[in-house]
């Protein structure tokens, strides 16, 4: 079969950690591309578009750009570092001839390098390893790609694979180089010339058989209000014109006509009208509005659909349903029905593969799986700024029955913490049947960020690797935090499916629920206050079956947050005493998930997140409790 090449073309993805420096070295490259005039003013990390993407400083979906170097095109894809948002980098994967690993000079891999290093491995494409932020005053480049070269050996990749090239770059400078430069130093180029000279002579040119017909795999989906629904394609085979027709496969193996209204290339950031694309371009088209990702388009004459994109399977499920709290409805153009929310759950299943969205035995609750938590947050939080109204159940995990044992998901626990908290998070992790797989101590000289170099220089920093069940890290994050004074770094990614582990309990304490409706006082909050922690402040409207606080015992308490001081005629010698009342803690939407539990669940509006009892009477969930103690005792 006679074999051709687009020389003038490179397809390539960057695929890396969270916060390693993916979309900041984008932002360099198309700068030194001419992508951008002198003066013009442009964002940092240009390509986080999204709201809650600039929010949390990471990348959630995968995006491609295009620069202009030296006569070649070089398409760039900017994947997620989080596992949770996977099916992006799996889709991003499948549109390229290859992948730029970043890896942190003082970080070194991470969970997250793991879980996109070994997709690259598994679908045979080539490697160029970036040890970035070389300028870290922390910076280990040797151990670095030391590390580096046993997480290529622990995934079992061949000689060719483990053959890589290295460049050592700052992103944020603009400047890489193949010259190491000393720990804490810039690289010696002035620019990043030397990274687009290894793409060229790495990444390999677009392949293809120029007696094939037309071939093109839609990748991902975008919307336009001029356009309406647009496929992303990389074009594999033929040419793709402006208002042509082709055949359209679909999911269920039926192929039908359809035209081409309109053809987009990127160029930098922006689309522009193409009139034909050929082989290893990647496009945008318009004119199918049912069009869905994994589908093809081919030639109408002799229709070959290609093999539908494959995702991993999810690990963590929770409802989402209407609001059924006393205080639904109350805020003006919000969403409350279940028709709106079931539309918008099957909206979000066009653009995203690796969810799945199954009906429950209750017609207005839905259960939701995904990667992890992160992405199931981030759909809630999306749909409660669009003004939906929801009840969201705790995070469970979706185990499997294999040979009739039960089996549930396992993840590898990467933590970074000062010597002086190991104690305290080996305990964390006895409670939630962590095995510990590795120990490595960095000594004086401290192998993480997120702390200033003159604590990491007093003070040891150890790095452990955990397997645990991911039922045991739902609410890890924030006993964590709390453990290590804010200072430890944690990151996880799916290892496997294990037999099941037994019963965790990873909540020691109990809820304060209210026991009737009306608005919280400063008097009866003074009062509560040493039972526990509270959540909400003086005057917030709350109703029976509602979690106000956090008890500091384990079991739950129903107390009166309404209370009010008696007044009286009697003149009191403490009448001008003062108390403090202690701040009340607000909870975000991902500690409110974290800390729910099974018979627990969260009220989610546009301006309020509350935490409530599923039942709401305090007499049924006390007759539902002897109800669970009687069959346990039979049992």
């Amino acid at each position: 079969m006679p074999i051709s090449t687009r020389d003038d073309l490179r397809n390539v993805a960057i695929v890396a950690h969270v916060d390693h420096g993916k979309t900041t070295l984008v932002d360099a490259m198309l700068w030194q591309s001419g992508a951008f005039r002198e003066n013009q003013d442009v964002d940092d990390r240009v390509l986080d578009s999204g709201d809650l993407e600039r929010e949390k400083g990471i990348t959630i979906l995968a995006k491609n750009t295009a620069v202009r170097h030296a006569g070649m095109t070089i398409n760039i894809i900017d994947t997620p570092g989080h596992a949770d948002f996977g099916g992006e980098v799996e889709r991003g994967l499948s549109m390229v001839d290859g992948v730029v690993l970043l890896v942190d000079a003082s970080e070194g891999p991470l969970p997250q390098t793991r879980f996109v290093l070994r997709k690259a491995l598994a679908a045979r494409l080539p490697v160029i390893l970036v040890v970035n932020k070389t300028d870290r005053a922390d910076a280990r480049i040797d151990e670095v790609v030391d590390e580096t070269y046993e997480l290529f050996m622990d995934l079992d990749a061949d000689e060719d694979q483990i053959d890589f090239p290295i460049v050592y770059a700052s992103g944020r400078a603009g400047r890489a180089s193949l010259t190491k430069p000393g720990n804490g130093e810039l690289p010696d180029s002035a620019d990043l010339e030397p990274l687009f000279e290894v793409i060229k002579s790495t990444i390999p040119a677009p392949s293809y058989d120029p007696d094939a017909p037309l071939q093109a795999h839609v990748t991902n989906l975008d919307a336009s209000s001029y356009l309406g629904r647009i496929a992303l394609c990389r074009v594999h085979s033929g040419t793709i014109k402006k208002g042509q027709q082709v055949a359209w496969c679909r999911r269920d193996g039926s192929v039908e006509r359809v035209r081409i209204s309109e053809l987009l290339m990127t160029e930098a950031l922006t689309r522009k009208p193409a009139d034909e694309a050929g082989p290893g371009d990647i496009i945008a088209l318009a004119g199918i509005p049912e069009i869905m990702i994994g589908e093809t388009l081919a030639d109408p004459d002799d229709p070959r659909p290609l093999p539908l994109i494959t995702v991993d399977e999810p690990a963590i499920s929770m409802t989402i349903g209407t609001n059924t709290s006393p205080l639904a409805g109350r805020e003006k153009g919000t969403k409350v029905t279940a028709r709106l929310v079931k539309d918008r759950l099957d909206r979000e299943l066009v653009g995203n593969v690796s969810l799945r969205v199954l009906p429950t035995e209750r017609p207005d609750t839905w259960e939701v799986q995904g990667r992890g938590e992160l992405a199931l947050a981030i759909l809630v939080e999306n749909m409660r700024r669009e003004g939906y109204e929801l009840t969201v159940g705790k995070p469970q995990v979706v185990a499997k029955d294999i040979d009739g044992k039960r089996y549930e998901p396992v993840e590898r626990l990467t933590i970074d913490i000062p010597e002086e908290h190991l104690g305290a998070v080996t305990q964390l992790m006895a409670v939630r049947k962590g095995r510990m797989e590795q120990m490595t101590n960095y000594g004086n000289i401290g192998g993480s960020g997120g702390s200033s170099p003159t604590r990491r220089q007093s003070t040891g920093w150890i790095r452990m690797e955990f397997l645990v069940p991911a039922r045991g890290l739902i609410g890890f994050r924030t006993e964590f935090m709390t453990e290590t004074r804010g200072t430890g770094i944690a990151h996880h990614v799916f290892e496997g499916y294990e037999p099941w582990f037994g019963e965790l309990r990873t909540r020691p304490s109990g809820s304060l629920v209210a026991d009737r409706h009306g608005a919280a006082t400063a008097y009866a909050i003074i009062n509560l206050q040493e039972r526990g922690t509270f959540f909400v402040g003086p005057t917030t409207e709350v109703y029976e079956g509602m979690i106000v606080g956090e008890n500091s015992r384990s079991d739950d308490m129903d107390v009166n947050i309404t209370k009010e001081k008696q007044k009286t005629n009697i003149r009191s010698s403490t009448a001008e005493a003062t108390e403090s009342l202690t701040p009340p803690r607000l909870l975000s939407l991902e500690e409110a998930l974290e800390f729910v539990r099974e018979d627990e669940c969260v009220e989610v509006t546009p301006s309020a997140v509350r935490l409530r009892k599923v039942v709401l009477d305090a007499k049924e969930r006390e007759r539902s409790r002897a109800r669970a103690k009687r069959a346990a005792a039979n049992a």
